[in-house]
């Protein structure tokens, strides 16, 4: 492994294109090439010690922290020392890692030929150089690495036992079988890293939507630089079909963008001059010009690749326990493999050393754990991938294990279940006035206020509230607006407005939960409108698919005031809803389930719910591109802002352990049967190498599956992307989100004044 302070690690890890997806966490971003990045975890056919590793002090129990990009982060994985049993070069040939296992399978069938013929060369010295020509092919490596693991301390992994069992086949002279152990050995290893290599797509596809290189506008004069090399505050363009190299603002537009590597979304994004566009969207359009805001190792996207990185290092309980068993079971059987040759002479009257010495080494090829320790990692490694493909990051697979073990899930109301914006949900005039007309006026007025809620019903009236007459506009503060439009004197605000004016309004304007905009035309009441935060269109069916897979519990905490949050609970089907809470208040509640004994997620929006997304088993950040504190402290980042993919974690969750558990099964009861036979005489080297490499591809295939299932509920299919949903006849609108004074706590009870 290339040391991570060494002024070439560049150059390192592209010579021996070997950056591991666990490992590349201990490396800066700006030591770690794209190359390097990108490079598929080669195992050198022999080479991966996975017994070795036991990732000590890589480790993340409490962790609820990201590697920083710029380094910091990298005493976070210090003790995390692969030893020389970690070499993964490709030896002597090069790219092409089936040549020498090809060599040796011929050198094999043709010495087979020459032994089943009887060939009068073919003996003594000649056979045996013969056979070892073809055994170091591909045995060279593996004793390497038997013998250079030794001085760390890792002596009992899979490679002693495969150099014990091939050399002892030699030693009796069982030249054919030594090759053959050795050849499938190394063939099911290469095939193993195909798997693992597929399993990895997804996960490099992130990898690889950083931009190599990015045009910069320089005193009038353009210019193509690293993006390492570009500073905040210069001006970059972006050609139609190009990744965006580093976050900024869009100062030439408008622009479409594929953001799926981001979001998982395959539905373009259209940005306005001035709105942010990030790093890895795709200009899908036009030329476009784009103001940098942040360097190139502060971009959301490099964040999300250092979670991503740092997420297979935090090991699920049954990975865990596997690399404990595989450190305890490898030194066990090994014994029991001296012991099957020992015992035997002083109990078996025609003790014969050969034959029990056969039956020790066909017991040692057998007990490899290459099953449990290779396919284990790859099924959380795929259930990742899985996720991420669904525009879902798990920080660790860990997660995944807790994801499925959830009874109940915490949801915040705003920018969760809600869309997070102002529209205009209701228009209800009064006798002698339609609709238009109030709108009509009401939205002309409302075009001199600066008010969230005034610009919601800007944005509904929309052109028809343009070119009428508006004059002596008179704000009242904490009531709402006065003044005339086209000549009549219009009141537009909260009920205290009319109160103010003498205006009698029904008596059922105050039992509306809604915030209102009450009217009132020449003295007269004319109506209201109610602006209100919509559900997102997958928030119901998202309570639906967690109460069908096995979510007892359902629970939304606001800080909106209660009769909004105990509406929306009622429309969407929620067990249990408080409102008018502060974010303690949020963090007493969670704490009060988890001393219930509850297992539990809370979901936010990552920023004011911080303190309780930390709190909970499992934090889950909804639309985490668009806040760095989402990043930092959830476990897992929803990077749409679609509910309805709590669900979908919870499937990937379930599906993972199965498949893991279905290997764990496999492995066990396989080399069980084998290893009885074994030591019994009665299962020979190739049934050994069914039961190690056999199975080990078996479960590695089964693992595979995984980034094959279909996690969509049957007939719902992707969610869209969020919209507002139209009420009655009216189109409803939206604007920008609500601001965080008005996010955080309860409305005013009288409704907000305009």
């Amino acid at each position: 492994m290339p040391d991570p302070t060494s002024p070439n690690t560049d150059e390192e890890l592209n010579t021996a294109k070997q950056a591991k997806l666990e490992n590349v966490g201990a490396l800066s971003r700006d030591q770690l090439t794209p190359e390097a990045a990108a490079e598929p975890e080669g195992h050198d056919v022999p080479g991966h010690d996975h017994a070795e590793h036991d990732h000590t002090g890589h480790n993340h129990p409490a962790g609820k922290k990201v590697v920083d990009l710029g380094g910091k982060g990298a005493d976070e994985h210090a003790g995390h020392d692969h030893g020389s049993g970690d070499d993964h070069d490709h030896g002597p040939a090069g790219d092409n890692p089936y040549l020498w296992p090809g060599v040796s399978f011929a050198l094999l069938l043709a010495g087979i030929a020459l032994d089943y013929y009887k060939v009068g060369f073919f003996t003594g010295y000649v056979r045996l150089g013969w056979y070892g020509i073809a055994f170091l092919l591909v045995g060279w490596k593996v004793i390497r690495s038997a013998v250079q693991s030794i001085p760390s301390g890792n002596i009992f992994n899979e490679f002693l036992l495969m150099s014990i069992a091939t050399l002892g086949a030699f030693a009796i002279g069982e030249y054919p079988e030594g090759v053959a152990v050795m050849l499938f050995y190394t063939v099911g290893e290469l095939f193993q890293d195909a798997a693992v290599n597929r399993a990895k797509r997804s996960i490099k596809a992130l990898l690889e939507i950083q931009a190599t290189e990015v045009t910069v506008i320089r005193n009038g004069q353009t210019v193509v630089l690293d993006p390492k090399e570009v500073v905040v505050g210069d001006t970059i363009e972006v050609k139609p079909g190009e990744k965006v190299a580093l976050d900024g603002t869009l100062t030439k537009g408008p622009a479409s963008f594929n953001t799926a590597a981001l979001t998982g979304e395959s539905v373009p994004q259209t940005k306005q001059t001035g709105e942010p566009v990030l790093a890895g969207m795709v200009n899908l359009e036009s030329l476009i010009q784009v103001a940098v805001t942040a360097n190139y190792k502060d971009t959301k996207l490099a964040k999300i690749l250092a979670m991503v990185q740092d997420a297979v290092g935090r090991k699920a309980k049954t990975q865990q326990f596997i690399t404990k068993f595989a450190k305890v079971y490898t030194p066990i059987v090994v014994l029991l493999a001296v012991l099957l040759v020992a015992v035997p002479y002083f109990v078996v009257d025609d003790y014969v050393f050969r034959n029990w010495l056969y039956r020790a080494l066909v017991f040692l090829v057998i007990s490899c754990p290459c099953a449990l320790v290779i396919s284990i990692p790859l099924g959380y490694f795929g259930g990742i991938g899985a996720a991420s493909k669904a525009g879902i990051l798990f920080k660790g697979s860990n997660f995944l294990d807790v994801m499925r073990e959830l009874d109940t899930v915490v949801m915040d109301k705003t920018g969760t279940l809600t869309q997070g914006i102002f529209a205009v949900q209701q228009v209800q005039p009064a006798a002698g006035l339609d609709a238009p007309q109030l709108l009509r006026l009401v939205g002309a007025l409302e075009t001199k206020s600066t008010h969230p809620i005034a610009k919601a019903v800007v944005l509904h009236v929309g052109a028809a509230a343009t070119g009428v007459s508006v004059e002596n506009v008179e704000e009242i503060s904490g009531h709402g607006l006065r003044g005339r439009v086209d000549g009549r004197d219009v009141l537009a605000g909260n009920t205290k407005l009319l109160t103010k004016f003498s205006v009698a309004y029904p008596a059922e304007v105050d039992q509306v939960l809604d915030s209102i905009v009450v009217a009132a035309v020449d003295g007269k009441y004319a109506g209201y409108l109610t602006v209100a935060d919509a559900p997102k269109e997958d928030a119901a069916r998202t309570v639906q698919e967690l109460r069908a897979d096995g979510i007892t519990k359902i629970v939304m905490l606001s800080g909106d005031k209660d009769s909004i949050v105990q509406r929306v609970a009622k429309e969407l089907g929620i067990d249990e809803a408080h409102g008018g809470l502060l974010p303690e208040d949020k963090a007493r509640y969670v704490q009060e389930y988890k001393d219930a004994g509850r297992k539990l997620a809370f979901v936010g929006d990552g920023v004011n719910d911080a303190p309780v997304v930390a709190l909970a088993d499992v934090g889950i950040a909804m639309g985490g591109l668009g806040s760095d504190a989402t990043i930092e402290t959830a476990d897992v980042v929803i990077q749409t802002d679609h509910p309805s993919k709590i669900a979908t974690a919870r499937r990937i969750a379930r599906a993972t352990h199965r498949v893991v558990w279905q290997n764990i099964w496999l492995a066990f009861i396989v080399k069980g049967v084998v290893l009885a036979l074994g030591a019994g005489g009665l299962a020979t080297m190739w049934e050994a190498v069914f039961a190690d490499v056999g199975v080990a591809l078996l479960a590695i295939l089964n693992a595979v599956r995984i980034q094959r299932m279909d996690y969509a509920t049957p007939g719902t299919g992707t969610p869209p992307a969020a919209a507002a949903v139209p009420l009655a006849e009216e189109n409803v609108s939206v604007v920008e989100p609500m601001p965080r004074e008005l996010r955080d706590g309860p409305h005013h009870p009288s409704g907000p004044s305009t």
